[in-house]
């Protein structure tokens, strides 16, 4: 007999006949927390308290127009014959691969029309941006989306998780893995790395580039565990093959970099 567990609302009030989900207000918070954590640290390095802001302004609306478009463009059979299925973005089906590209290029474009080094913002923000994605997998928590194969409820009690987080993983008829909390603690212990290299002093670009190593190697490996995988051919998923790209391209830049001479400054430099 199936158990009677009710899912968590993923609706968090309604304003009027407009509902607000807590996948947005999880994910803003996110930003939120984001956001000030860079304002503070940019202040130590004497950027304008204006700068990530500013940045952001433009970063957000990227990111999220290029995270569904790639989210998208690999669930293609869908959504051509649901167009009016694409702008519903409130029921999740974002690519976090999708929105980096966007914030990435718009980061380049900003820091070039300021005068700024992109890799010093990049290596400043790089804390930042792993503890959002931490905070934003809540977000899918809720929407009980990006979860993983199907296990018992005595392997998830062994977890020591509590209760809502089990009765949440069970989702059409069986409990199944929390891949969204496996991402979100690997991201929060990158988040504690990240903030440990800072005192390293590496070299300009490779906070960012290490922030790019630890989270792919954390995907590629969570990544295989999910059931919900944008796939790039029947057997290979898109977010691992990314994955492995940015490793190396990210590897390349270091040592590209340090021979060509092009990282001679340090992180507080």
């Amino acid at each position: 007999m199936e158990p009677n567990i009710q899912p968590l609302n993923p609706i968090a009030i309604k304003i009027g006949p407009l509902p607000v989900h807590w996948y947005g207000i999880i994910i803003g918070i996110g930003i939120a927390i984001a956001l000030y954590l860079a304002m503070r640290e940019g202040e130590k390095h004497k950027l304008d308290k204006e700068v990530f802001p500013d940045l952001l302004i433009w970063a957000i609306p990227i990111s999220i127009l290029s995270a569904r478009a790639y989210y998208v463009l690999f669930q293609w059979d869908y959504y051509s014959q649901n167009p009016g299925d694409i702008i519903k973005i409130w029921e999740g089906g974002i690519a976090i691969h999708g929105a980096l590209i966007g914030a990435v290029v718009t980061a380049i474009i900003f820091a070039r029309s300021r005068g700024l080094s992109f890799w010093k913002l990049a290596d400043i923000a790089a804390p930042s941006i792993i503890l959002a994605q931490a905070i934003g997998r809540w977000g899918n928590f809720m929407n009980q989306e990006a979860y993983g194969e199907e296990v018992s409820r005595e392997f998830l009690e062994h977890l020591h998780l509590p209760q809502f987080i089990i009765d949440q993983m069970y989702i059409k008829g069986a409990y199944h893995h929390p891949t969204f909390l496996y991402e979100s603690i690997w991201n929060l212990l990158g988040f504690v790395l990240l903030i440990m290299l800072r005192k390293a002093n590496l070299r300009r670009g490779e906070l960012f580039l290490s922030y790019v190593i630890w989270y792919s190697v954390g995907r590629f490996f969570i990544e295989g565990m999910r059931t919900d995988s944008l796939m790039l051919t029947s057997t290979l998923r898109m977010a691992q093959v990314i994955s492995l790209v940015l490793i190396a391209v990210a590897i390349m830049i270091i040592v590209y970099r340090r021979k060509a001479g092009l990282a001679k400054a340090g992180y507080y430099e």
